[in-house]
């Protein structure tokens, strides 16, 4: 009689940490989708105007650097969010390869809304805020650490 296959109760993702990693950003991407609909933003459009929120008037360059994107994938998203009339882009009068990204009237108002998104997200997770924290700080050195790995 042919033997069957042994049954795992483990997963081959079990002692990958890029897949945990991979799948709570779709757990995320889930949760916030339905609540930055009503404010027309994508993700990483809210990422742009939570750091526009922290700073007005940042360069493109200085957008990408905190946010770890380059030109090339902030431009059109920057774009888009100047069609929505909640920014606006001018070059920099003292150097004019520098493109200035500010907040319009309408998107600083977004930020009151952008509080309830933060807040229901911090709820989602489950976390207290110590816990939070060390997750945070965690992923932050992670980060950091990947950042600076030599690559094969």
């Amino acid at each position: 009689m042919p033997q069957q296959p042994a049954m795992h109760d483990s997963s081959p993702f079990d002692c990958t940490l890029c897949f945990e990693i991979y799948a709570a950003n779709l757990a995320f991407g889930r949760i916030y989708k339905p609540l930055l609909d009503p404010l027309g933003l994508t993700y990483p459009q809210f990422l742009v105007m939570m750091t526009l929120w922290s700073g007005d008037g940042l360069s493109v360059g200085a957008i990408g650097d905190q946010l770890g994107l380059d030109s090339s994938t902030l431009t059109p998203l920057i774009k888009r969010l100047e069609g929505a009339e909640l920014v606006t882009r001018r070059r920099d009068s003292r150097d004019e390869r520098r493109v200035i990204v500010s907040l319009t009237e309408k998107g600083a108002q977004l930020e009151g809304q952008s509080d309830q998104v933060l807040a229901s997200i911090r709820d989602a997770t489950g976390l207290s805020a110590r816990e939070a924290e060390k997750l945070h700080d965690s992923m932050r050195q992670l980060r950091t650490r990947l950042a600076g790995a030599p690559l094969a």
